[in-house]
């Protein structure tokens, strides 16, 4: 048994500048594209929604252009934790403008959710997904905007008290779905990102924050901005590499339940370069084991989940890998393992590691004497194939613990590989810090894991001989 804390992982931004903090990175030195031809310098929005909506997003997104104080009160005593945001313009910061026009904000009529509100959730949800896909079709018939900015609208919501079904058709999940075809990526937010708590125009309610407290302004801005420099094809910061490292490519096998009502499992994979860029590929179809009750492949479905997955890697980025990192929210019992290394062999890969990341590891440490959990970066190795890492807890760098529940670790078990615990946690805490959708350092699982989730919400709404859209950037 063994006890260390792992350091902080450093990105890289512009000009190859390191620092441990997305948002320090990018105020300072920029995006990690800011030198290269294809970073985006103009990104041209497409909205959707209510007026009042648009002309309310659309007001905030201008303010945007320029800084946003970090918040009073307490958070002015924890300035890494809650940054100014230093606004998006082509001056300072992500070096990118975002522009519209009036011919690509596109209105929903309040008549047509009014009369959604008698539906149930479900049919509320689609019906109200086919409006904006209407609006969402004439703008890509235009052909000027490159990404999609919707408007989320209020529908109709479970009883309270209700349980939400795994099946249960969802607004933002079936829109994406539904929209892949049309090629631009979409990103869906509430009235509250651009801070309009006021009742809601179509059932008078004040906004729901389902439970959460809205984020300070400032965060706010740099969430949002962060996905769309990423949706344009921009790369906002990217994973720290050694000239002696090898080429690797990081997948995470995850499961989906499908809405046939047969609740089989179906396997998803998604593939991440060191730069972040994800492509997506779907898998067979997965049974649980008799003896521990967690979703399996088949030898042959494992292999061709892997080899689809190195050839989307091939096709995006020209060549293979020297090395592949397979991450895992299930055990890997042997036929899986079989598989997987099948085609390891078949394509000369050097080196194919097998981890299997739990998200319910019973293990909890405690700091004598603190009143705060373990410090992120948290290793306690039990054995050499099994260890708990804390992606969670205290950061030195904010002075704080900044979550609000008691944090979980995570369980690492090691099912192949022949890198040291240590190697194997320092990557899985890097990869945490790759999600777009947060510019906070420490989120808790890595991005191969939590796109799981992601990305199966999306495709349970496209039928299984449907093409896939692979980059991730339609699923965030």
């Amino acid at each position: 048994m063994r006890l260390r804390v792992l350091a902080e992982p450093e990105l890289e931004f512009g000009a190859g500048a390191r620092h441990i903090d997305p948002r320090f990175g990018i105020a300072a030195y920029g995006p990690a594209d800011r030198l290269t031809a294809g970073a985006p310098q103009e990104i041209r929005v497409g909205v959707v929604g209510l007026p009042s909506d648009t002309a309310g997003l659309l007001a905030w997104l201008d303010r945007c252009r320029t800084s946003i104080d970090a918040p009073s009160g307490k958070a002015e005593r924890m300035l890494n934790l809650f940054p100014s945001f230093p606004g998006f313009s082509e001056g300072a910061a992500f070096y990118s403008t975002l522009s519209f026009q009036d011919r690509a904000v596109n209105h929903i009529r309040l008549r047509d959710l009014e009369r959604l509100q008698d539906l149930t959730p479900a049919d509320a949800a689609s019906q109200a997904v086919e409006l904006y896909l209407e609006q969402i079709h004439a703008l890509v018939e235009d052909n000027w905007c490159n990404v999609i900015i919707c408007c989320r609208p209020d529908l109709p919501e479970p009883p309270e008290g209700q349980v939400r079904q795994s099946g249960e058709v969802n607004f933002r999940d079936l829109l994406k779905a539904r929209a892949m075809t049309f090629g631009r990526p979409i990103q869906v937010i509430k009235r509250t990102t651009w801070g309009d708590a006021s009742k809601s125009p179509i059932t008078g309610a004040k906004a729901a924050h389902g439970g959460r407290s809205v984020q300070d302004e400032a965060t706010r801005a740099w969430n949002l901005h962060t996905a769309l420099y990423y949706k344009a094809g921009g790369v906002p910061w990217r994973l720290r590499r050694q000239s002696a490292d090898l080429s690797t490519c990081f997948v995470g096998v995850g499961f989906f339940r499908n809405t046939s009502g047969d609740n089989l499992e179906t396997a998803v994979a998604q593939v991440f370069n060191q730069r972040g860029d994800g492509v997506v590929v779907r898998g067979g179809v997965a049974a649980l084991g008799k003896d521990d009750l967690q979703p399996h492949l088949r030898s042959e479905d494992a292999s061709d989940l892997l080899q689809s997955a190195l050839q989307a890697f091939r096709r995006e980025h020209k060549t293979l890998p020297a090395r592949c990192v397979l991450h895992k929210t299930s055990s890997f019992d042997r036929a899986e393992t079989e598989g997987f290394r099948a085609i390891a062999d078949q394509v000369y890969l050097d080196t194919l590691d097998l981890v299997w990341v739990s998200r319910s590891e019973s293990t909890r440490l405690f700091r004598a004497g603190a009143n705060n959990p373990p410090l992120r970066g948290t290793l306690l190795e039990l054995s050499r194939d099994h260890g708990v890492l804390y992606s969670v807890g205290t950061v030195p760098f904010y002075g704080a613990y900044p979550g609000p529940f008691i944090p979980a670790p995570l369980g690492l078990r090691v099912a192949d590989s022949e890198r040291p615990l240590e190697v194997i946690g320092e990557e899985i805490l890097a990869l945490t810090k790759m999600n777009w959708n947060r510019t906070q350092l420490d989120a808790r699982d890595p991005i191969t894991l939590r796109t799981s989730a992601q990305v199966g919400n999306v495709l349970r709404f496209v039928e299984p001989e449907a093409p896939v859209i692979g980059s991730y950037a339609y699923y965030m």
